[in-house]
């Protein structure tokens, strides 16, 4: 088998990011009085939140500065007076209960027991860990590598350098890294020199001249790409 390390981003790629925000936001705006919230202003949000993931992945700002940022951003659009901060750290403790597998990711992490896995993730500490910890999945890393704790995000050389060193690899060739972001995991891997596989269920165009050394819709498929190597 050539890989014997395969590393996971964790959102869009083994657990649903998408419900889990979605709910986490209803139930914060919902203790905020606003039942309608994520109907009012998801689509603002996901605008702001766009924009400053892609200046974290650029080095432009932090994880604790986007935080709080993105909802003073979203509370000054539509004149809410909300406390962003307040408000941040309520949508996150709803967020880290939010455990939904992607489809076939036990299937995938079970049939690839024969290879050392790992979670290397941009996001919180507290809600990582408490999202994966209370995943089915809890038991299947030998590491989690989480941007927050490491201080350096995907697609920065830093945080391939802190899960290389805790894992204690040698051999960039025998790793390969698994994601759904062209810009984070892709990118991350191609710079670091490490074999990539996008996962790209909704089969959207890559028109980013990112070129990944693998492509999958499902994630059972990359069983055939671990195999048929």
């Amino acid at each position: 088998m050539k890989y014997e390390v395969i590393l996971f981003d964790v959102d869009d790629t083994l657990l649903d990011f998408s419900i889990s925000e979605k709910r986490a936001l209803h139930r914060a705006f919902l203790e905020f009085g606003l039942p309608t919230g994520v109907k009012d202003y998801e689509a603002s949000y996901q605008e702001i939140s766009k924009v400053l993931w892609r200046e974290l992945e650029q080095g432009l700002t932090n994880l604790s500065e986007l935080g709080v940022e993105r909802f003073k951003r979203l509370f000054l659009k539509h004149e809410l007076e909300i406390h962003a901060e307040v408000f941040s750290g309520v949508y996150l403790g709803y967020l880290s209960k939010e455990i939904h597998l992607i489809q076939g990711a036990m299937e995938v992490c079970e049939n690839l027991a024969d290879c050392r896995l790992a979670i290397i993730t941009n996001g919180f500490t507290d809600v990582q860990t408490s999202r994966i910890g209370g995943s089915p999945l809890s038991n299947t890393f030998e590491h989690i590598i989480i941007s927050q704790e490491a201080g350096f995000q995907k697609p920065a050389k830093g945080i391939f350098d802190y899960a290389f060193s805790k894992l204690q690899i040698t051999d960039k060739a025998k790793v390969l890294i698994v994601g759904d972001s062209l810009t984070s995991d892709i990118q991350g891997g191609i710079d670091y020199g490490i074999d990539t596989c996008w996962f790209n269920p909704h089969q959207k165009e890559n028109n980013l001249g990112i070129k990944p050394t693998y492509e999958i819709c499902k994630l059972i498929d990359l069983m055939q790409v671990v195999e048929n190597i």
